[in-house]
């Protein structure tokens, strides 16, 4: 219990002195920081995006084998454990943790920036609205769902079933066996913490910088740093509040909130946008996705220039990949008590389904306005200004004030529900493992995070924050292979000692 507890010390003081380094290194010598981590992530992606690709689909593979194989109905924790979350509030809130933001910020920006850039083909055509609502469905669909999958499920199943503490390097106690308690361990979760801060830092500057762009557009507030700063300020204050009254009730209820409002921002776009064409994208965008998928898991241009696959697939790869230590903990920790198969069910299939409708929605009635009723305008303002790109989407729909109210919340709710959430990982990381970390530690970290955005918002280190995160990606995507293989491992020994279980009962 000593070494547990001394663990979770010293992840928790070395994860702090190296954040506070790499600020340091990010505000005083950014130009500096932004030449390495250049470096290395253009030598990642130029040299091994293969790896990205080869690494990803395996986890395609690796999710959709686990949902037919004979572990199916292993569940995660006792066999009389029930899950602690209605279905409901766990989709709710693995869907907020895992991209409620993302898919708010690029739902039109993607889809109209393909269409003006397609990966091959003629701009602005009929092939280039569907190749770009098929790269849509690709870059937010399966992929990234199966990789908050295999880390997810992995760490619940060690945590729960293994009676393992909380932390990245349980998922390897089938290889590493009580090294993970010594120094590989203590690595593997310091690495997991440094990327979970860097990576919920970028997304809280992003998201401030959107939420800022929705006040402008509403409310008429001036689009600028010291604004952001602000809402950061005020968004700080209001999921510390939310932290205080544990996952049951904070997470639990605006994870609810912001899923309600988007069911219904999305009912009222189907409604008043173009509703046969949003149909129509969702099923032709399915039946392309579902036969091209093998061609577009694989794609690279080896006797061509394949910029706009790294700037791209292999971009969302790393990121995806880079978020996964944070996504897949919490997952983990929301979801004891469910089978195997309800967990890739819930994880893998019923989001990526919610992603593509949502994109369909979005995206499709965005390429409508701009590919059927030639307002070009609409696709110039969107590639221009991404973070307004939702907001200047409203402005040719009818009830557009009421959509941009909406939107704003769902925008400002799911901003708070990540902070909240990433808070919450970071204190059960940093506190050895424990499944309810204390509100000093998760207080701490909450004031880090915020701290750090508006940091590198000043400094205008947001965009090296996150190509550091990123290329930190390309050892994680290899660590989580080999954690599919001790996840078999686990899995394995649990159906034999299942089976020996049986037999001594027959005995008896």
């Amino acid at each position: 219990m000593d070494s547990k507890k001394n663990k979770g010390k010293g992840v928790f003081i070395i994860s702090l002195l190296l954040t506070l380094i790499f600020i340091f290194w990010g505000v005083f010598f950014t130009d500096n920081l932004t030449k390495v981590t250049n470096l290395i992530y253009n030598g990642s992606i130029d040299y091994l995006g293969w790896v990205y690709l080869g690494a990803t689909l395996f986890f395609v593979v690796f999710s959709i084998y686990l949902l037919f194989s004979k572990y199916g109905d292993i569940r995660l924790g006792k066999k009389t454990d029930r899950p602690d979350f209605n279905t409901a509030s766990w989709l709710a809130m693995l869907f907020g943790a895992g991209m409620g933001i993302g898919i708010v910020y690029w739902s039109v920006a993607e889809p109209v920036t393909h269409y003006t850039s397609p990966p091959y083909g003629e701009p602005f055509t009929v092939d280039a609205a569907n190749t770009a609502m098929k790269y849509t469905f690709f870059h937010w669909g399966l992929d990234p769902w199966a990789i908050y999958t295999v880390i997810g499920l992995a760490l619940a199943f060690f945590q729960y079933n293994k009676k393992l503490p909380a932390a990245i390097s349980s998922a390897f106690q089938p290889i590493l066996g009580d090294r993970i308690y010594g120094p590989i361990g203590k690595t593997i979760d310091i690495l997991s913490i440094f990327a979970t801060v860097f990576g919920i830092a970028t997304s809280l500057g992003l998201g401030a910088m959107q939420v800022t762009a929705g006040m402008h557009d509403i409310f008429g507030v001036p689009n600028e740093l010291f604004v952001q700063l602000i809402v950061i300020a005020v968004a700080t204050v209001l999921f510390i509040t939310s932290i205080n009254t544990g996952l049951e009730k904070g997470i639990q209820y605006l994870s609810n909130a912001a899923m309600i409002l988007s069911f219904a921002i999305m009912l009222l776009i189907l409604v008043v946008g173009p509703t046969m064409t949003i149909i129509k994208v969702f099923f032709n965008t399915t039946g392309i996705y579902i036969s091209d998928f093998i061609h577009m898991s694989l794609r690279l241009r080896p006797f061509g220039e394949g910029e706009w696959i790294a700037s791209w697939t292999l971009f969302y790869w790393a990121w995806w990949i880079a978020w996964a230590p944070f996504v897949g903990m919490f997952i983990a920790r929301v979801s004891k008590g469910r089978t195997v198969r309800e967990f890739v069910i819930g994880v893998l299939v019923v989001p990526t389904l919610g992603t593509c409708l949502w994109m369909s929605i979005f995206g499709g009635s965005a390429l409508d306005i701009v590919q059927k009723t030639g307002n070009n305008d609409l696709a110039k303002n969107i590639t221009e200004n991404v973070s307004l790109s939702i907001f200047t989407f409203f402005d040719y729909l009818p009830l557009s004030s009421v959509l941009s109210i909406l939107g704003f919340a769902v925008v400002a709710i799911y901003y708070i529900t990540v902070a909240d959430t990433a808070t919450f990982v970071l204190g059960m990381l940093s506190e050895g493992g424990t499944l309810n970390p204390s509100n000093k530690i998760k207080m701490t970290w909450g004031v880090i995070q915020s701290a750090l955005a508006a940091v590198l918002l000043l400094a205008g280190g947001l965009n090296v924050l996150q190509t550091a995160s990123i290329a930190a990606a390309l050892p994680f995507a290899i660590i989580m292979v080999i954690m599919c293989f001790s996840l078999l491992k686990g899995l394995k020994s649990e159906v034999e000692v299942q089976k020996g279980n049986k037999r001594s009962m027959h005995q008896s």
